[in-house]
């Protein structure tokens, strides 16, 4: 792993790694914080997901994250949303190719060869981790609306695997709405019946687990209604019996604004969780 970046933060430090991804099969970056408690133990990991059009900086330069990783002794880790690169297939607009991934694993040319962001960052990322960082093996994971769909999914998928799971905002129906119909036609091809394996109101119907749910959706989020519909995962896991903790913020949008203003909350429940 090359450290591109290392930077004194809340105490412990900031970094960016840039490393080859088999999963990828090209290079990427990941952003690890390593708060203080990392120099003496090992610790939990809370794995974030971003949205689309982001890469791995956003959440560590806007969502303030850090100062509640240091308080409460988690190391946080930020990957990219999409393979990048020489040879990575992409497309016009900002909701499909190059950052938007959609953490599915791609079934269909020429997204097949390189988006696999699933396996990546469900089993490749925290493998390398737990080898290269003090890690303890103990895992949690967040997200934001497209990322709050991949921490949704990814969890889902994978009973035992996280402790505790969020997300910001999260598409909880992509096989319902634009933003996902998009996405899933092109990765993983015509097959609707196919897509419900990436969609949390359709895995909380035969979850194996019952890992509760918080979600925090702001009201005045200007993609509410047509792309992240959080009724339908209300009505699922009703329907399902599944433990969801539905938030509704009155007067917050999409931004980075609402994440930042909620982080530390997120990051309280994630510690609770991983340390039990």
């Amino acid at each position: 792993m090359q450290r591109l970046e290392h930077r004194a933060c809340f105490g412990g430090w900031q970094d960016v790694y840039r490393f080859e991804s088999a999963a990828l099969r090209g290079a990427t970056n990941v952003a690890v914080y390593l708060p203080p408690q990392a120099a003496s133990r090992k610790l939990p990991v809370l794995y974030w997901l971003s949205g689309l059009t982001c890469s791995e900086q956003n959440f560590i330069t806007k969502a303030g994250a850090q100062r509640y990783a240091a308080e409460h002794g988690l190391i946080l880790v930020a990957p990219d949303t999409s393979p990048r690169g020489e040879g990575v297939a992409d497309a016009d607009g900002y909701d499909l190719g190059v950052g938007a991934g959609f953490y599915v694993d791609a079934t269909q040319a020429p997204w097949a060869a390189h988006y696999r962001m699933y396996e990546y960052v469900t089993r490749e990322l925290p493998a390398l981790i737990e080898a290269e960082f003090p890690a303890s093996g103990a895992r949690a994971v967040s997200g934001h609306s497209m990322g709050g769909h991949g921490a949704l999914v990814a969890a889902l998928k994978n009973p035992g695997r996280y402790r505790s799971v969020s997300a910001f905002a999260p598409v909880v129906a992509p096989t319902r709405v634009p933003w996902g119909e998009k996405a899933f036609s092109a990765y993983l091809g015509d097959d609707r019946e196919a897509w419900k394996a990436w969609d949390a109101c359709e895995l909380v119907k035969t979850a194996r687990e019952r890992l509760p749910l918080l979600v925090d959706q702001g009201e005045a989020d200007e993609f509410l209604d047509t792309q992240l519909r959080p009724e339908l995962l209300r009505e699922a896991c009703a329907e399902a019996e599944h433990p969801l903790r539905l938030r509704l913020r009155p007067g917050y949008d999409h931004s980075y604004y609402f994440i930042a203003s909620f982080i530390g909350e997120h990051i309280a429940h994630h510690a609770a969780a991983l340390r039990d």
